[in-house]
Order: C-alpha cells, then sequence, then structure tokens
C-alpha cells in the first residue's frame, strides 16, 4: 500500500473541520448517547458474562478510540447485543480468562480487512440477508436473557441458548421468578411505549430508572421473598492495560471464535455507519472504518474490556440528538465516564433484571 493509501485510513485535520461551529451540537448529542449507552453497556457486559465492568469499559475506550479512528462521523461504537449472541458462548466454555485475548485477536483481523480494503465487499450483502441476519441474532439475543429474566442463574446451563433457555423454565421457582421477570417485561414494555409518547427523553433510561426505583422500594417494604440482584462493586476508575502473554494454543484453540467476532463486528459496523449515512445525507469511509473499530477493539481488549462495534441504535440517536451535523461520538464516551466517576452509586444500583429487559 502506497504512503497515499496509508494516510486515507488515518485520522487527519479536515476530520474536525467543522468542530468550531458544531461543538455545542457535539455535546449535546454526547450527553443524549451518554444517557442512553451507559444502562446498555452495563446490560450488554452482564448479559456476555463479561461482566459490568467489561461493558464500561468498552463503551468509554472503544468509543473514543473508534470515535477518532473510524470512517463515520456520527457512528457510536461499543458493545452491542449482536456480540453477546457470540461472545456468551465463548466465555460460557473457555472462561471469562479469554475475553482479552479473543478481543484483541477479532480486533487485528478487523484491521486486517480494512487495510486489505475489503470493507466496500459489506455493502455489496443485500439488504434481505442482513435483515434475516439481524432477525436471527434478535432471537438468540432474546433466548439467552431468558435464565436471568426469571431469576435462574445461567452458568450452569450451558452456551446453547435454547437449551439454557428451556433448562431455566424448568428450574424456576414461582418466588424468585415473578419478580425478574416482572422487571424485564416492564423495562421492556417502556422502552416499546415511550417512543411513541415522546422522543425527546431516550426510553432505556427512562426504563432504567423508573424499574429500579421501584424494586428499591419493593426490597424496602420486603414485598419480594429475596432481594433482586443489582450490579454490586464496580472500579473507581479504567483498569491498567495489560495483557498477559498466550501462548501459541491458546491463540490457535481461540481463532475460530475471533473469526465470528471479527465478521459480525465488520457486518455490523459497516451496516450501522451505512444506516447513518443514509440518514444524515453524509458518507463514510467503509476500509477506515474497519480499521478504527479493530483498533477500537484491540484497547478495549487491552483494558479488560469486550469486543465493539457499531451500535445502530445509539447511533441514530446521536443523529438525531446532533441534528444531523456531524457529531463527533467520542463525547459519548467522555460523558460515559463521567457519569461512572461522579455518580458510582447509581452505576451500582442498576438491577440486573433490567438488563434482560434492555436486552430484550
Amino acid at each position: 500500500m502506497t504512503a497515499v493509501g496509508w494516510r486515507a485510513l488515518l485520522p487527519s485535520r479536515a476530520d474536525y473541520a467543522g468542530l468550531r461551529g458544531s461543538w455545542r451540537a457535539d455535546l449535546l448529542a454526547g450527553v443524549t448517547v451518554g444517557i442512553v449507552a451507559l444502562p446498555l453497556a452495563l446490560a450488554f457486559g452482564v448479559s456476555s458474562g463479561a461482566g459490568a465492568e467489561a461493558g464500561l469499559v468498552t463503551a468509554i475506550v472503544a468509543g473514543v478510540v473508534a470515535a477518532v479512528f473510524g470512517g463515520s462521523p456520527v457512528q457510536v461504537s461499543g458493545p452491542t447485543g449482536a456480540m453477546v449472541v457470540v461472545l456468551a458462548p465463548v466465555l460460557a466454555a473457555r472462561g471469562a480468562t479469554a475475553l482479552a485475548l479473543v478481543t484483541v485477536l477479532a480486533g487485528v483481523m478487523v484491521i486486517a480487512l480494512g487495510v486489505s480494503r475489503l470493507g466496500r465487499l459489506v455493502g455489496l450483502i443485500p439488504w434481505p440477508v442482513l435483515e434475516g441476519f439481524t432477525l436471527g441474532i434478535a432471537i438468540i439475543i432474546f433466548l439467552q436473557q431468558v435464565p436471568a429474566a426469571i431469576g435462574v442463574p445461567a452458568g450452569g446451563h450451558g452456551s446453547n441458548a435454547a437449551a439454557a433457555a428451556v433448562d431455566a423454565l424448568l428450574d424456576a421457582r414461582v418466588e424468585t421468578a415473578w419478580p425478574a421477570l416482572a422487571m424485564a417485561a416492564a423495562v421492556a414494555a417502556i422502552m416499546v411505549v415511550m417512543p411513541r409518547l415522546t422522543r425527546a427523553v431516550p426510553g432505556s433510561i427512562v426504563a432504567v430508572v423508573v424499574v429500579s426505583v421501584a424494586a428499591v422500594t419493593a426490597d424496602a417494604a420486603g414485598l419480594f421473598a429475596a432481594p433482586v440482584p443489582s450490579i454490586g462493586a464496580l472500579p473507581a476508575g479504567l483498569p491498567a492495560p495489560g495483557l498477559a502473554l498466550p501462548t501459541l494454543a491458546e491463540v490457535t484453540s481461540l481463532l475460530a471464535p475471533a473469526a465470528t467476532i471479527a465478521a459480525l463486528a465488520a457486518i455490523e459496523s459497516l451496516l450501522s455507519a451505512r444506516v447513518a449515512a443514509s440518514q444524515t445525507g453524509g458518507g463514510y469511509d467503509a476500509d477506515r472504518e474497519l480499521v478504527g473499530q479493530g483498533l477500537a477493539s484491540v484497547a478495549a481488549g487491552l483494558f479488560g474490556g469486550m469486543p465493539a462495534t457499531g451500535a445502530i441504535a445509539r447511533t441514530a440517536v446521536n443523529v438525531r440528538a446532533g441534528r444531523a451535523r456531524g457529531s463527533r461520538p467520542w463525547c459519548t464516551a467522555w460523558c460515559c465516564s463521567r457519569w461512572w466517576r461522579s455518580r458510582p452509586a447509581w452505576c451500582r444500583g442498576f438491577r440486573l433484571p433490567c438488563s434482560r429487559g434492555c436486552s430484550w
């Protein structure tokens, strides 16, 4: 690749040519999307088995890196429900110790796709294929949330989502199932109804706040047979970056899962960027977007996060909040970081069944 070709894949001053006139819209979009992204980051971290901290780290670290190096000016990156589908079985089978390595490997593969100029090929995939792909992911996401949504730990049910859901239904107890299921259903219902009432306030944050307050009140009143589990303790800040030197056997065993994660990250990111470009009337660089998303996953893995990808829902919120003027998504990552540091008690009080409702 020539020097000119390499420069096209890297950030430039032209990326920020309109920043002087758009910084207010950038900040507004960052605050709005940050409010949406924070509970979703917690939810997807917990749902994947990586933990709430991994979701937060990914939203912040990957969000900044992808915003700087990515090829879309409005794309918001972080943990997503689709990534949970492929990551959860890997962590269930190999344990949390595989998280950093599989995340870094997947990131390197996505970078290779971008450097090889293969980003444009994703644009050739027919929409019906993408719709079927999205529908399949949605079904698996729903099934993966069933055990926790009825108060049954998912750890002992294997990595097959359908089998785990059936086993959880057979093991469920009424006294512990109904509070968790009611909370998950309430969150999902509020998220569906809120856009019909108003789009000024994100439905996810309203749902999480309302249901969490109701759960705290019910716990205090002794209405539940057992307290509804919450996120619990979170670190005061980002962990130090690091990656244990893997053996060749470890790398080889994770190549197939990493390739699956990389393919999903590439398809979902470019699909999201493509939809955002159609909404704003602007453009995006598919190859640079892959390089940016790959670097984001590598960085997230080094800090203990999970694989990142472009998030269609959060990107759409960013476009609407920023009035489609090209707001930079690093504002979202900054807002998530500030909220985590300034309101840690609120993050710790996030109720686990809420994460299942958000995923639904």
